[in-house]
């Protein structure tokens, strides 16, 4: 970063890494805060609101096309208060305006860029705009011009539409229970009753319905891992005996572990595919979706015994020590999508570097199974992914390759990380290192889920131990806790309780109900 930065905006006070990545930009951002609405409304001015988080792709695109653009941030500064959200550091916000967002246009995403009222109600938006028209897409320029008119000369229609749009949330948050489980036996004390076999059997065959049987998942691209319709899946076949969804949980699992998503030579999984086929991730790994997917796998292992899962569920851990790790048991939020300025630069291979790496009696061997060729098989490079057998890729003579290629990566220049500590996801690891000792029985996994909740419990609380916060980032707390956040801590201390047999953790959990 420039040592002299030509600005700084108020962005400059925050802890988020994301935030402080545009404390620099022309444009006068500010943070969320309780001051914000009476201060757009004593200048009369729209607000943007742009939420993002610092592994997104294209909110690095946008920020380096737009948000840099001098000429681009004097309109914005002129005619809107501008306002930066880190989405991981407040989900509250980022699940409101991302509601609103899909009721619009039908379809959501970050950098999420909505337009709000002095009074917070949304009237436009949108996610990521280039900074010239391209077909069906307006430039961001053009459109913070046609906001700021409309604003100005058609308030009373736009004020309209907000409020159309907010009494349309607010009737779409009332929760109803569908029908079908409406209409399926409970037990008389429903209210503490867990879900039924005829509910589980239920949800599991409305699960299937979105199933691809070739590819493995749900629906098509772009697809995300999905973790807790794998669980269901795994429920339904434990309680019912539902032998289609334990096939299709174990294909989706093993066509992930085949595809780019998985990163075969550092463990650990990325965030999303862009594809069908799991081939082409979105490079971003985070700390919830490694988490969950460890889960999965420690089920998928109890249930087949397929030793490949052990080996995946160990790189995986070995990914989040190396990588995410505080080295004092807590866990940061996510890596980079980005290194360079390229989206997977740090992942991608080309024919040559391989070549040039391993043994000629391998290479050939290795290519074909990973899918690696000359051309490149995504935009002119090579993203190691496969569609044969899992059991090769833990061959002895593959692991070695795979030893030699991980050393030569790691003199690249790496992603960069984002060191929130957020209580949730920790909790979420907790959960899965749980689960992975008690199928596995690796005293590992037992040690780091104890290690990380002392870290929770002596970082997260005020110091009454009354109250807890969502975030904690170089030791400033941010945000207090949401409901997940509890939720996922409940869950990890009945977790620990089972592994350990110690009932202090079921006391914990108590507290906090």
């Amino acid at each position: 970063m420039n040592a002299n930065p030509k600005f700084t905006n108020r962005l400059i006070e925050e802890t988020s890494p994301y935030l402080l990545q545009h404390a620099h930009n022309p444009v006068d951002w500010v943070a969320w805060s309780s001051t914000l609405f009476a201060e757009a409304q004593k200048n009369n001015k729209p607000i943007l609101l742009s939420i993002g988080y610092s592994a997104c792709h294209w909110c690095h695109v946008m920020e380096r096309e737009s948000f840099e653009d001098e000429s681009v941030a004097a309109y914005m500064n002129a005619n809107f208060i501008n306002v930066k959200v880190d989405r991981e550091e407040r989900p509250d916000v980022d699940h409101i305006y991302m509601d609103a967002l899909q009721a619009m246009t039908g379809s959501g995403g970050w950098p999420l860029n909505i337009f709000l009222l002095p009074n917070g109600k949304p009237f436009f938006g949108g996610t990521y705009f280039p900074p010239r028209t391209i077909p069906q897409r307006a430039s961001w320029l053009d459109v913070l011009k046609g906001v700021n008119e409309a604003y100005t000369n058609n308030y009373e229609k736009i004020n309209d539409q907000a409020e159309q749009l907010t009494q349309h949330l607010l009737n779409k948050n009332i929760i109803h229970q569908p029908a079908s489980l409406a209409s399926a036996s409970v037990s008389e004390n429903e209210e503490n009753s867990l879900p039924t076999k005829e509910e589980v059997e239920i949800i599991g065959n409305r699960i299937l319905q979105n199933a691809d049987t070739m590819w493995g998942g749900f629906g098509s691209a772009p697809k995300f891992p999905q973790t807790f319709c794998l669980q269901m899946l795994f429920r339904n076949f434990k309680m019912n005996g539902n032998e289609s969804c334990m096939v299709h949980a174990i294909r989706s699992i093993d066509k992930m572990i085949q595809g780019g998503l998985y990163d075969h030579l550092g463990g650990g999984f990325a965030r999303y595919s862009t594809d069908a086929q799991w081939q082409a991730p979105h490079f971003e790994k985070m700390l919830y979706d490694n988490a969950l997917l460890i889960g999965v796998m420690a089920e998928a292992y109890q249930i087949t015994q397929k030793e490949t899962y052990v080996y995946i569920i160990k790189q995986t851990v070995s990914f989040l020590k190396r990588e995410l790790s505080n080295q004092q048991g807590a866990y940061y939020a996510a890596l980079d999508a980005d290194s360079e300025g390229v989206e997977g630069k740090f992942y991608t291979w080309s024919y040559d570097e391989i070549e040039q790496l391993l043994d000629p009696s391998l290479f050939t061997e290795f290519c074909n199974y990973y899918q690696v060729t000359q051309n490149g098989n995504w935009e002119h490079t090579n993203i190691l992914w496969t569609t044969e057998a899992l059991e090769k890729s833990v061959s002895p003579e593959f692991v070695n390759a795979k030893n030699i290629l991980f050393n030569h990566r790691s003199k690249r220049i790496r992603p960069a990380l984002d060191y929130k500590i957020i209580l949730s996801w920790n909790c979420l690891l907790i959960t899965a290192l749980c689960k992975a000792y008690a199928a596995i029985g690796d005293e590992e996994y037992k040690q780091a889920a104890i290690d990380a909740i002392v870290w929770v419990e002596n970082n997260f609380s005020d110091k009454d131990q009354e109250h807890l916060f969502h975030a904690n980032t170089n030791g400033v707390k941010k945000s207090f806790a949401f409901l997940d956040d509890y939720g996922a801590l409940i869950q990890s201390y009945i977790h620990l309780q089972e592994i350990t047999g110690d009932t202090n953790y079921l006391h914990k959990a108590e507290k906090w109900m």
